[in-house]
């Protein structure tokens, strides 16, 4: 081999290297039920393409959290469902804005499918009028799934859940909540058990 075609393979696996421990999982929709596939087939809103470094991976994990807890790393718009051996699922998310996003440790206190939404005084201030419960389907903010996080006995009030705007996947929105596409949520949902522990990194802290 040439000197030059040396250089360029050199130069070609100095750029892989970032990318060697992630790989990229295909989404597949075997965690969907019949009522997922009848309610998804023409959803109310406009198919989004999501870039590639936000969609479903399995990643080398390294931090202590234990197999079965979440990590959520606000700055990257990184959510991890944490496995066995050193890996973890990294999913592409939606955060809030920083003066508006949870923080800290919580555990998953309720996991429900298709929920109503309930808008908070909050949300009706800020956003509303909205009606005082919209029941669940592919319209509803909150999407095909929601996992509740609590404090002790306490609902925080935040979620992890689907979403009906897909295109602000990466993005920091207003709401304080923890979106993710319907396909990821749905694939999280049916890994996560309750009781499990949620770590949400605050801004400027990165896993």
């Amino acid at each position: 081999m040439s000197k030059l075609g040396l250089a360029a393979v050199l130069v070609g696996s100095l750029a892989l290297g970032g990318c060697m421990q992630a790989t990229l999982s295909p989404a597949t929709d075997v965690a969907m039920t019949p009522r997922d596939r009848q309610l998804l087939a023409h959803p109310p809103y406009a198919d989004a393409k999501i870039p590639q470094q936000f969609q479903r991976h399995i990643v080398e994990y390294t931090r202590r959290e234990q197999p079965g807890s979440i990590l959520v790393d606000t700055d990257a718009r990184y959510l991890y469902y944490v496995l066995p051996g050193g890996k973890a699922i990294r999913y592409g998310v939606a955060v809030g804005e920083e003066a508006m996003a949870f923080s800290g440790v919580a555990t998953v206190g309720r996991l429900a499918e298709w929920p109503d939404w309930v808008p908070t005084q909050d949300i009706q201030e800020r956003l509303g009028p909205y009606p005082k419960r919209v029941a669940g389907g592919p319209a509803n903010p909150l999407g095909a799934r929601g996992i509740y996080l609590y404090q002790g006995n306490k609902d925080t009030l935040y979620r992890i859940h689907g979403t009906n705007q897909p295109e602000y996947i990466g993005q920091a929105i207003s709401s304080g909540c923890i979106r993710m596409t319907n396909g990821d949520v749905i694939d999280l949902y049916q890994r996560v058990k309750p009781g499990a522990t949620v770590v949400v990194l605050p801004p400027g802290q990165s896993a």
